[in-house]
């Protein structure tokens, strides 16, 4: 049967109008009948007409009408399909696995003349590839990408076409596939230009510090001290105004800076050569003087940026010194502190700090004191000397320890076996809900990284929390404390608290086994008083022998048993000369209680081989690498364990990593020494 064609729409109901009209004239001339037959009759005769006239031209009209609108469709698909085409954006349709099925002279211009129909976009375009592509009718996914030295912001649109295989005779796509991947590109390449240079054009923050000015000053000439300070001031000016800031001194050793971020990353790029060029400032000055600086980086705020930069000077200050912290959003970059700060020889502020801790004491009902994982004997004689503190005010205290390691095994069981000390002296983690009150006050010894803490969930059940350490601070400090007392310069945390002792209380008197207890902590740290050890060092070691440290008695403690000391031969044996100038070895399978312990032991004995510059030793202990980094002057050992993951000092530091592989180990750890040789960094 032959299909008859038929209109639709509001076209149909427009042809329509002349019957519709038809009704109304009809139904008009039955009224005019009731009013007038004469007049009905000749509108009859009227009306007559009007349907001969209207059905002979909607019937005769019809054929042409429809040829019309087949002409217009034709002519409209050509001028629809020739706009895309020259449509001024890219744009493209792909098939589900990015195949390009059809694509406009833009988006065949931007491709280049490299591009051949029926091929995938990802040859091109890499990132545009089936991972890239949205998995839901309807759904909008937008990236940038670079192509060709151009920006563009790709716009990409799954597009459903069900039903296809019905309508369509030259193309199949299988039924779970039937839909197009629609794609246009935009060039954002000179808005992101803009964009970029508007970055740039930011002003950033930054704060220098001389660390050392009393002490310089005081080590030159009184009539050559004005020109040393005109010197250093000349080179921090002349330094920042050739990166096109503003230097602003602020008092006689604090300046601030006002730099543009693209002129920054200059300076960065220069890795802040200006610490190095102020230490080669030399008019007679017994010492160098060093700076600190901070910088903040805060896309949104220029308040923030300040903020940052104040947090960045106070943890370059807290690190010892003679560097740059730029602290940004993303995490804290840190420069130079190649060399150990100068110790002071003042002591106010441990005065100042000991008054603070008495002061915050007194109003604490209970003191919890731990100190790092794996504690050493440094670490455990400073958490005695906070418990004699703490005792000689009055105040209940537990120490928190749970690995009892060889170094401290001796001195922990007559401290255990004493009765002159509770029995409730020393808890492990699991006991703190036991023991716990409301109003109870945290000291932290020997480190400021809560994650190797004894109990991290302590910093957060004490509301008063304050550190006492002599590590630099690391970028993810102890926060909330009340009093943060962090000396990099100290030999070890039992010469801070020594000094603290002497000042917290006029009449407090250590024990004897207190006192050698603290004294073997500073022993220990200093390698015997050969590294790290100043004048206060000696003054600390003094007033501990004053009050009965023991020093032969110390000695017998340290004595190595047989085990330890094969262990140590094994290890030592197995040492590879790296760059002839590095001393690597590892132990395993060690056999031995603290395996750490002599990997710390070894890495001090390699030392005292020649042109050693620095020694590595890594050892395997509860499924855990530990490595024990040391030096004598010329390497900085701290910042390669830094970029490890650890830290410590500039002569004696370490890092862990969470797997057992020695051969990774090591491997990442030569890797990291080249890295930071090729820079200069070490």
């Amino acid at each position: 049967m032959k299909q008859q064609v038929q209109l639709k729409g509001k076209l149909r109901l427009y042809m329509q109008w002349p019957a519709i009209m038809s009704l109304l004239l009809i139904a008009m001339n039955v009224w005019i009948y009731q009013v007038d037959t004469k007049a009905g009759l000749f509108l009859s005769a009227f009306i007559v007409v009007y349907i001969i006239i209207a059905v002979f031209l909607y019937f005769y009209s019809q054929s042409f009408i429809f040829s019309d609108l087949v002409e217009f469709a034709a002519q409209y698909g050509v001028v629809q399909n020739t706009l895309l085409r020259e449509l001024t954006i890219p744009y493209a349709i792909l098939l589900d696995d990015g195949k390009i099925v059809w694509a406009n002279n833009q988006f065949m211009q931007v491709l280049g003349k490299d591009y051949r129909a029926d091929s995938y976009l990802s040859k091109y375009i890499s990132q545009l590839n089936r991972s890239a592509f949205p998995q839901k009718d309807g759904q909008l996914v937008e990236l940038q990408v670079q192509y060709e030295d151009h920006d563009y912001l790709v716009e990409m649109t799954r597009v459903s076409v069900q039903g296809f295989n019905d309508a369509e005779q030259l193309l199949a796509l299988p039924e779970e596939k039937e839909y197009f991947i629609a794609i246009y590109l935009r060039d954002v390449t000179e808005l992101n230009e803009y964009i970029r240079k508007h970055e740039e054009q930011k002003l950033l923050a930054g704060l220098v510090y001389i660390d050392n000015y009393d002490e310089v000053m005081e080590s030159v000439e009184e009539v050559r001290q004005a020109l040393l300070v005109a010197l250093i001031d000349r080179k921090i000016n002349q330094y920042f105004r050739n990166a096109d800031g503003i230097v602003k001194k602020l008092e006689k050793d604090k300046y601030f800076v006002a730099l543009r971020k693209h002129s920054f990353y200059e300076v960065e790029a220069d890795k802040f050569s200006l610490l190095e060029e102020v230490k080669d400032i030399n008019i007679g000055n017994g010492m160098p003087a060093t700076l600190s600086i901070g910088f903040g980086l805060h896309g949104d705020s220029y308040a923030q940026t300040s903020n940052y930069a104040r947090a960045a000077i106070d943890l370059a200050l807290a690190r010892g010194g003679d560097q740059c912290v730029v602290k940004e959003q993303e995490g804290i970059t840190y420069y130079g502190g190649k060399r150990e700060q100068t110790a002071k020889n003042t002591r106010v502020k441990a005065r100042v700090k000991a008054e603070a801790m008495r002061e915050i004491m007194m109003t604490k009902d209970k003191v919890f004191i731990m100190g790092h994982k794996l504690g050493d004997i440094d670490s455990f004689g400073a958490a005695i000397g906070i418990y004699r503190v703490a005792d000689s005010m009055g105040r209940k205290s537990h120490i928190v320890i749970n690995d009892v390691t060889t170094s401290i095994r001796e001195f922990f069981d007559k401290f255990s076996q004493d009765s002159a000390y509770p029995n409730d002296l020393f808890i492990t983690s699991k006991d703190i809900d036991d023991v716990m009150v409301d109003n109870a006050m945290v000291v932290v010894v020997d480190t400021n990284k809560p994650e190797i803490t004894e109990c991290e969930r302590l910093l957060m059940m004490g509301k008063t929390i304050v550190v006492l350490d002599h590590h630099r601070q690391s970028s993810t400090p102890i926060e909330n404390t009340v009093l943060s007392y962090i000396e990099p310069y100290a030999s070890s945390a039992c010469e801070m608290v020594t000094e603290v002792v002497q000042y917290i209380e006029e009449d407090i008197k250590l024990s004897r086994l207190e006192a050698s207890c603290m004294y073997s902590g500073i022993m220990v740290d200093t390698n015997n008083f050969m590294n790290r050890t100043g004048v206060r060092t000696f003054e600390a070691a003094a007033y501990l022998r004053r009050n009965g440290a023991d020093i032969t008695y110390v000695r017998k403690i340290f004595r190595d048993d047989m085990e330890a000391y094969k262990a140590k031969a094994e290890i030592i044996g197995n040492v590879e000369m790296y760059r002839q100038e590095f001393a690597i070895a590892t132990g395993e399978n060690l056999d031995i209680d603290s395996p750490t312990i002599i990997g710390a032991q070894v890495s001090n004995e390699l030392l005292n081989i020649d042109r050693v510059r620095a020694s590595f030793v890594l050892t395997v202990y509860k499924e855990r690498i530990y490595i024990s980094a040391r030096s004598i002057d010329e390497i900085n050992v701290q910042i390669i364990m830094e970029k490890l993951g650890g830290g410590g000092h500039m002569n004696s530091a370490g890092a862990q990593f969470d797997y057992t592989d020695l051969n990774r180990g090591v491997r990442i750890l030569k890797d990291t020494i080249d890295q930071m040789l090729e820079k200069g960094d070490v």
